[in-house]
């Protein structure tokens, strides 16, 4: 249990210190409107995953994620040495689709709320008039 514990803090350090250098340390053009959603380590602290959400088209999304992976080495070596640990883990990310796939579901149910209000709208209308006069 406490092992889990430890793993869990680690992961929201590095998120932190992750989202520290998108915003101060990572000068790379490619690199756009990035947010650190997650991060996944596995158990014995040697990998870490780094979930990250882009904003744009998918040109932007492949520039963004082209930049991060150039700047691994760099990365990997802030975070050991903001974060002091025996081994400094492998880090890799990952693209998170969560946020456009919540986006989506977001726009499908306000499209069926106006096809829902349409429907109650034109009953009402013909509940008033009866005979379509």
């Amino acid at each position: 249990m406490a092992k889990q514990l430890r793993i869990e803090k680690l992961q929201e350090l590095i998120k932190q210190e992750m989202s520290k250098m998108l915003l101060n340390d990572l000068k790379d053009p490619r690199i756009g409107f990035v947010t650190v959603t997650d991060v996944e380590m596995t158990g014995d602290l040697r990998e870490a995953k780094i979930f990250v959400s882009v904003m744009g088209d998918g040109d932007k999304v492949k520039n963004s994620l082209d930049g991060l992976n150039s700047a691994l080495g760099f990365i990997r070596r802030e975070i050991g040495q903001r974060i002091r640990l025996r081994f400094t883990p492998e880090i890799s990310f990952a693209l998170d689709t969560s946020l456009d796939y919540g986006d989506h579901i977001q726009k499908l149910l306000l499209q069926v709320e106006g096809e829902r209000t349409n429907v109650d709208n034109t009953s009402a209308s013909r509940a008033e008039n009866p005979l379509g006069q």
